[in-house]
């Protein structure tokens, strides 16, 4: 069972959605799945049992965890009950809740116990006894309302917000001296303005963007080509986009299409 839900008005330019899945393995099975970079962070309570993960930045030593941007792939096994209920946030959206430059958890998943210390525990702890999922939706709500009201200053550029945009719409790279421009800031000013907000560097931003966006054209389009998705995701050949799928994914796009249907976390 997953089910999903849409932030509140205060907090709809941070948060892109809460989400929640409930699941039980049959005992002495465990499935793998393969997580790749979606260009958005996450705040994820395991309410069940803990996965495990094949990279060791990945912790799963606790059961509460805060994952930054990621550039790479990497594998959970998850057994016995899964129950986890997630804050998925946009791009920028994180950087205003944290007391420190998100590029700090880059490639990361960090215990929140270690970011927050005991106010992590105890939200995690309120999560845990929430009756339903709208209720620990309340519960974490009324949690970033005041986190938010108590930050002294937010750093939400709105220039940052614009650049994302232009990347999102783009049909082609970008270079990243003309997407500074636009935003009225130098290259090196926008470089660094860009990967304190959103965690990493605008140009692999817009990999992991154009990545997302071949799955995204792919699961609307199953009989679309190789060569057509390529070309329409700004790949210079399909020889590109091969490379750089199995860089971001560790596989090659014909079989990471072939596992299943295509889904795209960002453009959902």
């Amino acid at each position: 069972m997953i089910l999903t839900a849409k932030p509140s008005a205060f907090l709809s330019s941070y948060v892109k959605s809460y989400w929640m899945i409930e699941n039980n393995m049959p005992e002495g099975q465990e499935h793998t799945q393969r997580i790749v970079p979606t260009g958005l962070t996450e705040l994820s309570f395991y309410l069940g049992d803990k996965p495990r993960s094949s990279d060791h930045s990945k912790s799963f030593s606790e059961h509460s965890i805060l994952t930054g941007q990621i550039k790479s792939h990497f594998d959970i096994r998850i057994a016995g009950r899964l129950s986890l209920f997630s804050v998925c946030f946009y791009p920028h959206g994180l950087a205003p809740l944290l007391d420190y430059p998100v590029k700090e958890i880059k490639n990361q998943s960090v215990p929140l116990s270690y970011l927050l210390g005991r106010a992590g525990k105890e939200l995690a702890e309120k999560l845990f006894y929430g009756a339903s999922f709208y209720q620990r939706i309340s519960i974490m709500e009324k949690y970033l309302h005041r986190r938010l009201s108590r930050q002294r200053h937010i750093p939400d550029d709105p220039r940052v917000r614009y650049s994302i945009r232009l990347i999102n719409e783009s049909k082609g790279p970008i270079p990243i001296d003309q997407l500074a421009s636009w935003v009225c800031l130098g290259r090196k000013q926008f470089e660094r303005v860009f990967l304190n907000q959103v965690g990493i560097s605008p140009w692999q931003f817009y990999r992991i963007v154009r990545f997302q966006n071949a799955l995204r054209m792919k699961a609307r389009n199953q009989a679309a080509s190789l060569t057509q998705v390529a070309y329409d995701c700004g790949y210079y050949d399909q020889s590109h986009m091969i490379n750089e799928f199995i860089h971001l994914s560790g596989k090659s796009p014909g079989s990471y299409f072939n596992e299943g249907q295509p889904h795209s976390d960002y453009f959902q």
